[in-house]
């Protein structure tokens, strides 16, 4: 692990007392002497020594290179995300935060120094100052502390929706023929008694023809999705889907004195919904792949987007929820975002996306059973050669420290490098509930979101024509709602933009696998719903 014999050699620039350190150190410190602004971790941990000459850093450009965070539970994920969004703050990059604990809140309230704050300032040369940050407070549905987050049915699209309703592969699909003719019949999908309303006209008696008319969907099929649909209804998860629905871009927004505005969605009030509020998260970055404009490489940020419980994402997903995930972060770095998966494991992301994360770093790991150990081994092999023993290493580091490895300016990865990590400067611990309720009914948002809006959709279409059937001396022969002059003519403009949207999504894995089965039309339908093209805005 050490190399105390090796010859001394020149110290890189800025690196008192250099010369005395071994080469591995040194070759160390010269990997992250970047000249650029940047972000600052904290200081070389070697041979079981703080080094507070040798500063770990993130080069600002590179955050939006994506990156990786993770280690096994109360290793201080949740601190480095604190330590990192303050400091992007600061520097007017906004930031997204998911707050699953309930301890992020802190962030808008300066530190409490005390002995440990000292002493880690002390060990890592951190020039401590209490501070707070400009904060929104978002709450899915309403359910908790923060403004409402809402989201269309119709933007959430069939493949997130048919994640959080657990249909497999077939039933996804199928979905996505019942959101088509939705949308081909000017049913507009914006909360789920809609789509409830809609398979439920399509199971129908009446509904049968249509049924038949719109690619083979199954009764058994769409009986299937209504019993999902209902049971998750049931659950209490209607809040969630409706209107007025967020609109992403207030994510970016910067405050008056500069900084960034850190976003932390509170979601300890639907902690028992896990795949809800990671597919939730999803959406997000899907709607702000739509709405942001490429800008290819810049010398910041436009947002950077952390994505806490990463693994409840990727469990038990379709190869089209991967590859739309796949997609989505390859493609939204040149939009100016940066994601950031947290996680207790590398190997809880996809190889695909995991190709796509610059920017590591991993907390400690437990070896306590056969599988902690496999997880251990498997970790090692993510990260380049290195003069640690990365095994050792990563089961012996402390609360508050990692092992660092990021993009260098010129888009090379650093040395990898043992790191004692800085302490927040904002508090470290949630704020007291009032506190942060008087925020929120303080916020400018507040007014736009706080109140839920029904409006005639769906759902209100086909019970008006129910009604009138049943009135009807005479009742017309089975069909569905006529589609009006609007409706076609939205779909005309579409047909006139195929080529367009073929080329932007050709390469999706979304597109690839689904069009296959469900017709060139379909496929482009979903890959819509999904990244939120030709959308129907607020």
């Amino acid at each position: 692990m050490t190399d105390s014999e090796a010859p001394p050699a020149k110290a890189p620039e800025g690196v008192s007392g250099a010369p005395a350190l071994p080469r591995p150190v040194l070759e160390i410190a010269s990997g992250y002497a970047f000249t650029g602004p940047a972000l600052d971790l904290g200081a070389l941990l070697w041979d079981g020594r703080c080094l507070p000459d040798v500063q770990i850093r993130i080069p600002l450009p590179m955050l939006n290179r994506h990156g990786l965070v993770a280690g096994a539970t109360g290793t201080g994920k949740t601190k480095t995300l604190q330590l990192i969004a303050e400091q992007l703050s600061a520097q007017g990059v906004p930031v997204f935060l998911a707050d699953v604990k309930g301890d992020v809140s802190g962030i808008s309230a300066p530190g409490q120094e005390n002995d440990k704050v000292r002493t880690r300032a002390g060990e890592v040369r951190q020039e401590w100052t209490p501070a707070g940050f400009p904060c929104e407070f978002y709450a899915l549905g309403g359910m908790g502390h923060g403004i409402p987050v809402r989201a269309t049915v119709t933007s959430f699209g069939p493949v997130l929706l048919s994640k959080v309703l657990q249909l497999n592969q077939t039933q996804e699909q199928s979905l996505g023929l019942i959101f088509h003719y939705a949308d081909q019949k000017g049913l507009e999908l914006v909360d789920l008694k809609d789509l409830r309303a809609v398979v439920t006209f399509l199971t129908s008696d009446e509904g049968k023809s249509e049924l038949k008319g719109i690619g083979g969907l199954s009764t058994a099929t769409a009986g299937v999705i209504l019993r999902s649909l209902t049971a998750f209804e049931a659950q209490g998860m209607s809040p969630f889907f409706g209107e007025p629905e967020f609109d992403t871009s207030e994510l970016s927004r910067v405050a008056g004195d500069g900084r960034g505005t850190v976003s932390v969605l509170e979601l300890p009030a639907v902690q028992d919904k896990p795949q809800l509020f990671s597919t939730f998260l999803m959406w997000l970055l899907a709607d702000l792949f739509h709405d942001l404009p490429e800008v290819g490489d810049v010398d910041r940020p436009k947002l950077v987007f952390f994505f806490d419980e990463a693994h409840l994402l990727f469990d038990d997903a379709s190869k089209a929820f991967l590859d739309a995930i796949t997609q989505t972060v390859r493609l939204i770095r040149s939009k100016g975002v940066g994601v950031f998966f947290v996680t207790q494991t590398p190997k809880d992301v996809p190889g695909d996306v995991l190709a796509q994360l610059g920017n590591r770093v991993q907390h400690a790991l437990r070896a306590f059973t056969p599988d902690d150990q496999k997880a251990l081994k498997a970790t090692v092999k993510t990260f380049p050669n290195s003069p640690y023993d990365l095994e050792e290493v990563l089961t012996a580091l402390g609360t508050g420290e990692a092992v660092v490895t990021v993009l260098s300016e010129k888009g090379a990865p650093t040395p990898v490098a043992a790191t004692r990590l800085r302490a927040p400067e904002s508090l470290m611990g949630p704020v007291d509930p009032a506190a942060l309720d008087r925020a929120v009914e303080a916020s400018p948002l507040y007014g736009r979101y706080a109140e839920a809006v029904d409006r005639e959709s769906a759902y209100e279409k086909l019970t008006a024509r129910e009604a009138q059937a049943a009135s009807s001396p005479a009742p017309a022969a089975p069909s569905a709602p006529a589609e009006s002059a609007s409706s076609r003519g939205r779909g005309r403009k579409a047909d006139d933009q195929d080529s367009s949207v073929v080329e932007q999504v050709v390469g999706s894995g979304v597109f690839k696998s689904l069009a296959r089965s469900l017709g060139t039309q379909i496929g482009r339908e979903i890959t819509r719903s999904i990244f939120g093209t030709a959308r129907r805005r607020r």
